[in-house]
């Protein structure tokens, strides 16, 4: 019979030349399947594992040897202060993300009402959560994916926050309808397209959600040609960005918006991530 202590060891070693968090990998793996905390495994890491649940551990293990993200294997990811239901369909939510929805809360707050708008909102997570901090909020998004859209929806009504979901291309949808915002959230497909295939993140997520053309600025480009036209005076735009392309978008934005503000906010590393911009 195996130990967890033993099945840990082995998933470990199987993991690692992928993963710089082997270790971890395993214990959520273990921790997940025996439907346990991570504190269960540590305090009964002498107990065995029947044949049945083995065998189904060793499956999630191959899954993820093989590349494929934790998120999507356990189909969910932490985002901010809340779970968000995941699936190969839309990209995995990144902590950096959570910077473009602090700001936007930041902006958002103490205003009695405000409309706010999440482009290219793929899971949700960015509408879902700033509408749950912003109850006084009209908040739409929109994605040109459907999938997208349903696994929105279903995490829209697992937080219970209602969002007027669109589907259509960038800021279509908004402009079709008339629609002005105070703030506006967008995290667009940014990496360059000669870079994608040598990405270990393009073996997974879809590539709708990572390829933003030849330099990765074509859905940031087009964004900003349409901007004026869905937000009000005085609005706030925030755009998540490439950690390379903090000056081009400062040039592009200045270029073509001409804004009141126009600030590049850094993320956990140190790294340009989100451009800030007042109209």
């Amino acid at each position: 019979m195996t130990t967890i202590a033993d099945a840990l060891k082995q998933a470990r070693q199987r993991i690692a030349p992928i993963s710089e968090s082997a270790s971890l990998d395993a214990q959520v793996l273990l921790a997940e399947m025996l439907g346990k905390d991570r504190a269960f495994l540590l305090a009964h890491s002498d107990e065995s594992l029947t044949p049945e649940q083995a065998a189904r551990y060793a499956a999630l293990v191959e899954r993820r040897a093989a590349g494929e993200p934790i998120a999507y294997i356990l189909g969910r990811r932490a985002f901010y202060d809340r779970e968000f239901i995941v699936a190969p369909g839309v990209l995995i939510p990144r902590p950096e993300t959570e910077l473009l929805l602090e700001a936007a809360l930041q902006f958002a707050a103490g205003r009695s009402s405000v409309t706010a708008a999440d482009i290219g909102t793929g899971s949700g997570a960015l509408a879902v959560t700033f509408a749950v901090h912003c109850p006084q909020a009209t908040v739409y998004a929109v994605d040109i994916s459907p999938q997208a859209l349903e696994i929105a929806r279903h995490n829209a009504d697992l937080h219970g926050t209602t969002i007027n979901f669109l589907a259509g291309d960038l800021l279509q949808p908004l402009v079709e309808r008339g629609i002005k915002v105070g703030v506006l959230m967008a995290n667009l497909p940014y990496i360059a397209s000669g870079d994608l295939p040598s990405l270990a993140v393009s073996q997974y997520e879809p590539h709708l959600a990572l390829d933003g053309g030849p330099d990765g600025l074509d859905l940031i480009r087009r964004l900003l040609a349409d901007l004026r036209r869905v937000c009000d005076p005085g609005a706030l735009a925030l755009l998540e960005i490439g950690a390379d392309q903090g000056e081009s978008c400062r040039n592009l934005v200045r270029q073509m918006i001409r804004p009141q503000q126009l600030n590049i906010l850094k993320d956990y590393a140190g790294l340009d991530r989100i451009v800030r911009i007042v109209l």
